[in-house]
């Protein structure tokens, strides 16, 4: 379900994390287009935290470290490689209005971004909202093959580190269904919102991010300890930490 709004330079920040708060969350019909519309899609993609797939060739990805990845390091520039066009995606739903907005959601604290690094080069990642124990996933992408699913393995034991509850993905797709995503019906998934939310929509209007879901958690987990001979990793982001968080391969 869609409801249209009239052509504006900029959404207002407040507006869009009642909505978020509301289930509703908005789009343009393409990067250049002057105004957007409010979503609210019959069946919700989400991913249950418990329920990630693992593949063991993903497994295999993240135990070499193939990419550096870091977050909050690099958000204009995620949001940027979203909004581009490519290949395989020649026009994006993400136009000015939006990304204004959600660089003002993240100098307040609420929008995130996982980013995935080859040397110095941006390779992919992702950005979405926080709110309560909600995390609402906006757009990934990838530049380098398997940078994206990287970011979004990374994302998931954040998550998890963090006590959150709820990752919304807005819409199931082919590839986010072999990382664990499902379909719920819209009021099931306003009763898994609710609960994720709890009491944490009272102070949006001031501008305040909520302290239910712990989004950098992840950095001051104590490292595994090493099996025996093993040599030791050491960093925030250690590939010991988010495999062990992310349990077994599927």
């Amino acid at each position: 379900m869609t409801r249209a709004l009239p052509p504006q330079p900029d959404l207002d920040p407040d507006l869009v994390l009642r909505a978020y708060a509301m289930g509703v969350f908005p789009m343009a019909d393409h990067r250049m287009a002057s105004s957007v519309y409010w979503v609210e899609p019959k069946l919700r993609g989400i991913l249950p935290l418990d329920g990630f797939h693992l593949s063991r060739s993903l497994r295999k990805t993240i135990l070499a470290e193939r990419f550096r990845v870091t977050a909050d390091t690099a958000f204009e520039r995620i949001i940027q490689l979203c909004a581009e066009s490519a290949t395989d995606r020649p026009d994006t739903w993400i136009n000015g209005p939006i990304e204004r907005v959600f660089m003002e959601l993240h100098r307040r604290g609420f929008a995130h971004s996982i980013e995935c690094w080859d040397g110095d080069r941006l390779a992919g990642g992702l950005y979405g909202l926080a709110l309560g124990k909600a995390f609402f996933g906006e757009s990934m992408v990838t530049r380098v093959r398997d940078a994206s699913k990287v970011a979004f393995a990374h994302l998931v034991a954040r998550l998890k580190a963090g006590g959150f509850t709820l990752l919304d993905c807005q819409f199931q797709t082919g590839h986010l269904a072999t990382l664990g995503a499902v379909e719920v019906p819209r009021d099931d998934y306003v009763v898994l919102l609710g609960a994720a939310l709890g009491d944490s929509t009272a102070g949006l209007s001031v501008g305040a991010p909520s302290v239910d879901g712990d989004f950098s958690a992840l950095e001051r987990l104590p490292e595994p300890p090493p099996a025996e001979g093993a040599g030791t990793v050491s960093g925030p982001l250690s590939r010991k930490v988010i495999a062990q968080l992310l349990g077994h391969t599927s």
